[in-house]
């Protein structure tokens, strides 16, 4: 498939600008719980407000940048957020709070967390869209990651899916229907998150106004506990804005805000997602002139590193742009271990040209979208992800990370074995490294399958620790994995509370 990469650029950029617009106009009546009669800014000209929804995403940039595309994992960007983000509320703060006493990512978003569900990782998508324009699978992909580190396996982790496959769809694909159907062939069908965007469409199709949809979207959602902050019903005004603006970008915006809640962030979606469906063409002169090009931050440290990030929003685009051939080649291979899953994805290549040429992309977008949703469908909560040059690794508890003297933990190791080297056969050599008294029971190698049409070179094993008669604070575990036959061995890292 080819992008124009002009046409690309011109969307980047409008996206980023859309952003401003979005973030600055909703700010104002961020936490407002009834409908609003907005139209327009309430700031003055110029005037652009800080907004961690875009913040977040300068260090994901300078994350990409120092690791590239095969780099970026949730450990890679958990150690990027305590380094560089500031901000400790809600989810932000329990990640972080939770990786500083030792949890790794995803767990660190899954333990003793009541924000799963909330709005911290779907506000923060467009890097990964625009990355991997026309790429929704590799969009996703970088968005769990991302999300997983303070949300975990909650709604809030489906929700930045969810976002990130919607915006990337977007470049090569200009039906708004077709792209929201992308999104959501990217999470799994009965979370929340699907559920209330399917429900919104069935709201627009039925000729239901928005404040009605909206109404009965707050509704829907009412128990998950979050109030203002829940990710499926702000998805969802979104996504109203986007639906009954039918393309005007003022309407669209305005649409959004009035529906009240976590304004700047559904505001700065909608601005983005129109940026990239209709580039700068789609955005009224008289709002990007008001808001201007600079990038105002209020939760980025910024040191000697922070220092680097950019600062207007033609500078993040110069970046972007950079970068986006570089990951988009990096994915473009048949051949290819994707996430944590075995499956080979279909053979698709996007190629940045004077061109452009999309035909039959949906059902191409569609199909990689699907595969992401797989994956999503797969997360659990309490798991860790690690990888080696020989395998990736899924370690997951059958419950929270706390034990008490004599009691006993499940332990469930999944094992893909890189598809790169040869086909064949692998025994794993298992060894737990654990606290004083403590004993484990299960098997001492794995055996994992050849690669071919009817295995996928996976391995499992269960395993129960057992704590002694002593508990500490904090109790180290370390899993080892050595590959017969290889010279890399991998260690999983994780602890269990008294």
């Amino acid at each position: 498939m080819k992008l124009n990469y002009t046409e690309y650029r011109d969307k980047v950029y409008a996206c980023w600008v859309g952003k401003n617009i979005g973030g600055t106009m909703g700010a104002p009546y961020e936490g407002v719980r009834e409908i609003l009669d907005i139209n327009g800014f309430a700031t003055k000209p110029g005037e652009v407000l800080p907004n961690d929804d875009l913040d977040l995403q300068l260090i994901w940039l300078y994350a990409l940048e120092n690791v590239g595309p095969h780099g970026i994992n949730a450990n890679v960007l958990g150690e990027h957020w305590i380094s560089f983000i500031v901000p400790h509320w809600n989810e932000y703060g329990i990640g972080k709070a939770n990786m500083k006493r030792g949890l790794p990512p995803p767990m660190s978003g899954d333990y003793d967390n009541d924000w799963q569900h909330s709005n911290g990782a779907w506000i923060r998508s467009e890097i990964w869209a625009t990355v991997c324009p026309a790429m929704p699978h590799i969009a996703a992909k970088y968005a769990m990651e991302d999300a997983m580190v303070d949300h975990g396996a909650g709604e809030g982790t489906f929700a930045a899916a969810f976002v990130a496959a919607l915006q990337s769809a977007a470049f090569a694909v200009s039906d708004l229907k077709k792209c929201i159907e992308i999104g959501l062939a990217a999470i799994p069908e009965d979370s929340r998150m699907a559920k209330s965007v399917k429900f919104v469409l069935e709201c627009y199709e039925g000729g239901m106004s928005w404040v009605d949809a909206r109404n009965a979207v707050q509704k829907l959602n009412a128990d998950i506990g979050n109030g203002w902050f829940e990710a499926p019903s702000n998805v969802t005004y979104a996504v109203i804005g986007l639906l009954w603006g039918e393309g005007d970008f003022k309407k669209s915006m305005i649409t959004a805000i009035n529906c009240g809640d976590d304004t700047d962030c559904t505001g700065a979606t909608v601005g983005a997602t129109m940026g990239i469906l209709y580039g700068t063409a789609g955005i009224p002169k008289d709002w990007s002139e008001y808001i201007g090009d600079d990038i105002v931050t209020i939760s980025v440290a910024r040191g000697n590193n922070g220092k680097n990030i950019p600062k207007t929003c033609t500078e993040l685009t110069e970046r972007v742009v950079r970068l986006a051939p570089v990951v988009v080649g990096a994915h473009s291979i048949r051949h290819s271990n994707w996430m944590y899953s075995g499956e080979l994805l279909p053979s698709y290549t996007v190629e940045f040209s004077d061109e452009t040429d999309t035909d039959g992309v949906y059902e191409s977008l569609m199909s990689l979208a699907e595969k992401a949703g797989k994956v999503a469908r797969s997360l659990k909560p309490y798991t860790i992800y690690a990888d080696n040059v020989m395998m990736n690794v899924n370690v997951t508890l059958d419950k929270a990370p706390e034990i008490s003297a004599g009691e006993e933990i499940g332990v469930h190791v999944h094992i893909q074995a890189k598809q790169y080297f040869e086909d064949e056969p692998r025994t794993i050599q298992v060894r737990w490294l654990l606290p004083e008294g403590f004993t484990v029971s299960g098997k001492k190698n794995i055996m994992t399958k050849a690669f071919n049409p009817h295995t996928s070179g996976e391995g499992y094993a269960d395993y129960v620790i057992k704590a002694g008669d002593v508990v500490a604070a904090e109790n180290r575990i370390v899993l080892e994995l050595f590959t017969n036959g290889r010279c890399t061995p991998l260690y999983v890292y994780f602890p269990i509370f008294g």
